[in-house]
């Protein structure tokens, strides 16, 4: 799926720009944020609340029940477990509809709890409430489909609009991401020679550029994924092999989406080391251009560097920043994914390499970025997160990072400034994201590091 990505939003159609006058031609605006994100409000309505019982008692549970029918309110979801604030408690999680008096029942069951927490969509309709984020990997599933656009949805100026043989192709990409869950194993596609073909153009004209522009990571994880997952000009590779080797890798694993995500929910899959991607290519008209995220971006481009495991880490840092963050740090966020994951370069001894999916997908503008002609800056979250940028030219400014730990380093410094009022983690045992907002969450967590730091420090004394 995707953002807004920045990819070939402006992929600048890469016919080595030969327009008139070296202008870029016209190409569909998206909007910021990146490749994958699209800034707009969730669709989702729902409501979910997570509160505890002041005591265990027979038939609690029927007790809350009542609350939400006398106040008129459907639950689509109830569940209940040990609580993770306090020990000794258990408690309910509801997923509210909109319908009936919600207010009333949430004031009613907080009045009879020993904790309530509000997550909802709609946040800012009540200044106790939360933004809602996943907390299970499988949670995924809940927004995926909550797309702004779908994929087989093409503009007027789009190269493939008036093609329906390419508009049918495009349904039929869309339809088997749309009905993918979380467990399932990946769609399989059985790409077209003419789809293959174009690969085989954009996919030679960048491999030959990659020695030269290319961060030395991407280029250490590119001959393995043409050794292990079939990078070749003749062949697209499969996400489900693509997927299983980042997963060995890093833990990042690849998930088919039908259409563009919003920020806050493409950036919520980061922070699970799962990365929303397309299986479509773009019209064999334009082999060098797109004006949407494609299989060429994201296997060519995002892929490779998800092997990395200081790269993995910072996309991860993204991702966490953004759950439970308000509105206006989601566009933020957005912001530094685009000049660091979708645009990013860094510094190697050798000078200025290219890291950023945009970059690495786009051989025009990856020339472009490192020339003489557009102006670097380093990249610091607070002056990055607010920088402005066009969507259908190249980028006048670029950041650089001075290594993927320094940028990941920043990025946790950058995430203590988003106002909430807990912390999140996530654990990689049992995927899921472990909001820290009490003391025996904290002192647990504390307990398990000491024992992983003694562990460190006795395999350091036998070296």
């Amino acid at each position: 799926m995707m953002m807004s990505r920045p990819e070939n939003i402006a992929k600048k159609s890469d016919d080595n720009r030969q327009t008139l006058q070296g202008s870029p031609p016209d190409v569909p605006k998206l909007m910021p944020g990146g490749n994958y994100i699209k800034i707009g409000r969730d669709s989702a309505k729902s409501t979910y609340l997570l509160f505890a019982p002041s005591a265990e008692e027979v038939g609690v549970l029927a007790k809350y029940l009542s609350i939400f029918q006398n106040h008129g309110v459907n639950l689509l979801h109830i569940e209940s477990r040990p609580s993770t604030k306090m020990p000794d408690l258990y408690e309910f999680m509801v997923e509210c509809a909109p319908t009936g008096n919600i207010g009333d029942a949430i004031q009613d069951i907080k009045n009879s709890s020993q904790y309530l927490q509000i997550i909802s969509r709609d946040y800012k309709d009540n200044e106790d409430t939360v933004p809602w984020f996943p907390r299970r990997i499988r949670d995924l599933d809940r927004f995926a489909n909550q797309i702004l656009s779908y994929g087989a949805e093409l503009d007027a100026d789009h190269p493939g609009f008036t093609d329906p043989v390419y508009r049918e192709r495009r349904k039929y990409f869309a339809d088997i991401a749309y009905h993918y869950k979380h467990g399932q194993k990946l769609p399989h596609v059985d790409y077209t020679q003419e789809e293959i073909d174009t690969w085989g153009k954009v996919y030679r004209q960048l491999i030959a550029l990659y020695p030269k522009y290319a961060c030395k990571e991407h280029n250490h994880v590119f001959p393995l994924l043409q050794e292990n997952c079939g990078y070749r000009e003749d062949n697209i590779p499969q996400l489900e092999d693509v997927s299983n080797f980042l997963k060995d890798c890093t833990g990042f694993t690849l998930r088919p989406v039908a259409g563009l995500l919003s920020s806050r929910d493409f950036l919520a899959g980061l922070a699970f080391r799962v990365f929303h991607s397309t299986q479509y290519i773009r019209h064999p008209s334009k082999p060098y251009y797109t004006p949407e995220p494609d299989v060429c971006h994201e296997l060519l481009g995002h892929a490779p560097l998800f092997a990395d495991p200081a790269f993995a880490q910072f996309s991860q840092e993204i991702g966490l920043a953004s759950l439970g963050a308000p509105d206006e740090y989601i566009e933020k966020l957005a912001t530094c994914f685009w000049f660091t994951v979708e645009f990013g370069l860094c510094r190697e001894k050798d000078g200025l390499k290219a890291y950023g999916a945009g970059l690495l997908s786009s051989f025009g503008e990856l020339r472009h970025a490192l020339s003489d002609k557009p102006e670097y800056r380093a990249f610091e979250p607070p002056k990055t997160a607010v920088q402005k940028y066009p969507i259908t030219e190249y980028q006048p400014v670029y950041y650089v990072a001075e290594s993927f730990e320094d940028a990941k380093e920043r990025m946790i410094k950058y995430a203590l400034t988003i106002p909430k009022s807990f912390g999140v983690r996530y654990n990689a045992y049992t995927q899921s994201i472990e909001v820290l907002d009490s003391k025996p969450q904290i002192e647990r967590l504390v307990s398990t590091i000491g024992s992983e730091m003694t562990i460190l420090i006795n395999s350091l004394k036998k070296l």
